[in-house]
């Protein structure tokens, strides 16, 4: 964990590639030696690049005042300087799918906030408290693409993360099944108020593509390594609404869940209090100390007032109560760009790093 790896950032101009400039400044694994964005913004001082565009309340890190942009097209320029990339970039998911491949086959690892490796059966899909061995698959990815070091893993969907982590640890009890309705900030689609004024004083109840993820990325989570690809869960049945609402960070899940064997609430306050992954035994930097947190107040959590929990890297429950339809239902909340975004990639390379993937 001495090591300090270099790394690439593949979309630096858009609003996930500027959270992950602010979360490796200082970062004490990672030293970002090359921005990356489209063609038009190739030569260009970062800041030139990124201009009015700047979404982020801090200021932009030191370190990327002076770098210059480079050609996210052409990654055999930086194939021996980086040990691996970060890539969140705004294309066709065809685009992105070979773009990512591309940089693998040049023996650069990728780790991926975007879509559109999400399905491939050998790249896993990692939230990295919750399904760490599935980076078993790695091998066959490699085997697959004929590299040595490249390779591709990907987060899941940003909003997954306001309710997969409060089922996780109660899939003890066999969770039969689940509805959600996610309530998801605009930073989730690259917007501020200024930019998406449509939102002010409204909701806008469809995101495209995003009740089909809600509902199946997290069987893949679930799922299992087997014949060198990943073999997703049956269970359990997830039905999901998901609503653009007029907040600027942090998404918010509504959840009602049904069981084989219906536990107490106190098993449920336990089985949340209790838990922790192979980023909190294995302390990595970005890891919350407690992963999983319950607010007693009748009102929380609220975005405004739980997002940022644990650096934003913590999940936030509230409401957990019987339900007259369901066994019960909660309240998730959880930092859309920071957990379910460049935070949660920024760990799940944390994890790849100390497990010697990027070696």
């Amino acid at each position: 964990m001495n090591k300090i790896y270099r790394v690439g950032v593949v979309g630096a101009t858009g609003m996930v590639g500027q959270r992950f400039l602010t979360l490796l400044e200082d970062h004490p694994m990672f030293r970002p030696v090359a921005l990356l964005a489209s063609a038009r913004s190739a030569g260009m001082t970062y800041p030139e690049a990124v201009g009015e565009r700047w979404a982020m309340s801090r200021p932009i890190p030191a370190f990327a005042r002076e770098m210059t942009v480079l050609d996210a097209a052409h990654p055999e320029a930086i194939a021996d300087a980086v040990d691996f990339v970060f890539c969140a970039v705004n294309m066709k998911k065809e685009e992105i799918k070979a773009l990512e491949e591309r940089y693998a086959r040049l023996e650069i690892p990728v780790v991926s906030n975007n879509s559109a490796h999400r399905a491939t059966p050998d790249v896993p899909m990692i939230i990295p408290e919750i399904n760490p061995e599935h980076l078993e698959v790695i091998a066959a990815q490699r085997r697959r693409l004929g590299t040595k070091r490249g390779f591709i893993a990907v987060k899941s969907n940003c909003s997954l993360q306001s309710y997969v982590p409060l089922l996780h640890p109660l899939r003890s009890f066999g969770i039969k099944c689940a509805a959600v309705c996610t309530y998801q900030a605009i930073s989730g689609a690259g917007k501020t108020f200024r930019t998406m004024p449509e939102i002010v004083d409204n909701i806008i109840p469809y995101i495209g593509g995003e009740e089909e993820k809600s509902e199946r990325e997290p069987l893949k989570i679930w799922g299992r390594v087997e014949d060198g690809r990943i073999v997703e869960a049956a269970a359990p049945v997830i039905t999901a609404q998901c609503l653009r609402v007029p907040v600027s960070d942090g998404h918010t899940a509504a959840v009602f869940v049904s069981f084989e064997r219906t536990p107490s609430e106190e098993e449920i306050l336990s089985a949340w209090a209790s838990f922790e992954g192979e980023p909190q035994r294995l302390r990595l930097p970005s890891a919350p100390a407690h992963f999983l947190q319950y607010r007693e107040e009748a009102d929380r959590p609220q975005p405004r007032l739980d997002r940022d929990a644990e650096g934003g890297m913590a999940v936030t429950a509230g409401r957990l109560r019987r339900d007259g339809l369901f066994d019960y239902k909660f309240i998730g909340c959880s930092h859309n760009t920071l957990r379910g975004a460049a935070g949660g990639a920024v760990l799940l390379a944390e994890l790849l790093a100390a497990k010697g993937y990027f070696g």
